[in-house]
């Protein structure tokens, strides 16, 4: 007892000192608009924490910004980074609130970086006290989103927002309720447990396994709904396959890409002489891919201490040194294997597979599962589905395909567009970052055909300059 109380109190000091040093040292950030002819250039220096990438990194993407190139260097106690930064539509920063948004989030005035936590499931932050979160894992299946959305329904529970994904054959959500008749959370336990018990049911399908399934109301909602689906999905997996059950041929329900693209290749070595873990990554590029890659790096105890990201055309290359925070003598080819298949499985995840349909209209109770049941009903499955309330309005997406997961055909959709109403249901298309090219990342090479790492491919003015003052090393 006497150790155990001693350790604590040694934590607790620990976190006092980094906090003493990070008020001793505040971040500084700067957004240039003048270094680089197509990018905006935030460069963030700091006092450095685990964890500190990811929450810059979390800013970043929450302002729905796009990273087209990032420079990382962490060694000893310093943090500093280069992020090349667009807006939504490619072009470089020139909004003001923008600029001090970033400013604010990552300056001397946040609180260890961390800006307010995305609300990526659509609610307000004073009104999320007033709802209850409920985690779903369970068996994908065609039209399982739609008999969700009637269980809670039946049970007079009123969605006001959701994010799905499925993977693999399996799906994870989060979704924010409020009692229909009465206002705000769900707070009756006695409902509660009839909520978890019939959507585990519904989850489970025809599986006996009682562990295919899982519902919860975690008592605390999660800070970023992306990174806890991640999380969710993550522990989900290792269930499914076991810890010692493991191996390098094990490949269940992680087929291809999605969007047509093929598998994204991750290759993890050891770089020993360096004391580091060498990490690269070529996939198709996409929306978020750093943030999914950096979010599994971190939540798996690994620290970034240099790293380059490239994602200028219609791949994504990504080189990181890493240690892990309980192996400092390096980690076994086990690990190795277990944080490729981790990382290949958070970028597979998150590509958006179907067709996109926007409804916008007046919220009410009851309104996704009709309108689920409809797509239910002419043989349309979701992939991928964001619920949103604003204010009245709900404004959802869902990506579709058909029961056999193949394209959808256009007499189906517009059949529902039809029974759900043409004004409120639109076909978004989608730009696809790939830019029509199919096929698997390519790994580049030199001239003598063998890989190289993304150390080596450096070109421009900054590159060099960052290569020659140490901020990026190879290993090669």
């Amino acid at each position: 007892m006497m150790a155990c109380g001693s350790r604590s109190r040694s934590n607790e000091m620990v976190d006092e000192f980094e906090k003493l040093v990070i008020r001793m040292n505040p971040p500084r950030v700067s957004v240039d608009n003048d270094s680089d002819m197509t990018a905006t250039l935030v460069k963030v220096d700091s006092a450095n924490k685990y964890g500190t990438l990811l929450e810059v990194v979390q800013v970043l993407t929450d302002l729905k910004l796009t990273i087209k190139r990032a420079y990382i260097s962490s060694d000893g106690e310093w943090f500093m980074d280069v992020f090349h930064v667009v807006d939504q539509d490619g072009n470089k920063l020139y909004d003001g609130q923008v600029i001090d948004r970033i400013e604010q989030s990552l300056g001397a005035g946040s609180l260890s970086f961390r800006a307010a936590p995305e609300r990526a499931v659509g609610v307000e932050a004073e009104a999320e006290e007033a709802q209850t979160t409920i985690e779903l894992v369970g068996t994908d299946r065609p039209g399982l989103l739609s008999e969700v959305f009637a269980v809670l329904t039946d049970l007079r529970c009123n969605i006001v927002a959701s994010e799905v994904w499925t993977h693999g054959a399996r799906v994870a959500a989060l979704v924010r309720v409020t009692d229909a008749d009465a206002g705000g959370a769900v707070e009756d336990a006695a409902r509660l447990d009839t909520v978890k018990r019939l959507l585990r049911h519904v989850l489970r399908g025809g599986s006996r396994d009682r562990n295919a399934a899982r519902a919860a109301v975690p008592a605390r909602a999660a800070e970023h709904a992306q990174r806890r689906l991640h999380q969710m999905m993550h522990a989900d997996r290792r269930r499914a396959v076991g810890e010692q059950s493991e191996d390098g041929g094990e490949e269940d329900g992680r087929g291809a890409a999605r969007g047509g693209s093929g598998r994204a290749v991750v290759e993890v070595e050891d770089c020993a002489e360096r004391g580091y873990t060498l990490v690269n990554v070529r996939c198709r590029d996409r929306a978020k891919l750093l943030f999914d890659t950096v979010c599994t790096l971190t939540d798996m105890q690994y620290v970034v201490f240099h790293g380059t990201v490239i994602a200028e055309g219609s791949e994504a290359y990504q080189e990181y040194y890493i240690r892990h925070l309980g192996h400092s003598a390096g980690v076994s080819g086990e690990d190795r294997d277990r944080l490729r298949r981790a990382l290949e499985d958070a970028i597979e995840r998150r590509y958006t597979e179907g067709l996109r349909l926007e409804l916008c209209c007046e919220d009410r109770v009851g309104l996704l599962s009709d309108v689920t049941r409809i797509f239910r009903e002419h043989g349309l499955s979701v992939t991928h589905a964001e619920v949103e309330t604003r204010g009245a309005r709900a404004a959802n997406v869902f990506y579709v395909v058909d029961a056999s997961g193949e394209p959808v055909q256009g007499q189906a959709v517009e059949a529902v567009r039809a029974e759900i109403g043409e004004h409120i249901l639109s076909v978004r298309a989608e730009h696809d970052a790939s830019g029509g090219g199919g096929g698997d990342p390519r790994s580049p090479t030199g001239a003598g055909g063998g890989r190289r790492s993304l150390g080596n491919m450096i070109r421009s003015r900054s590159e060099k300059f960052l290569y020659n003052l140490g901020l990026i090393r190879s290993c090669s």
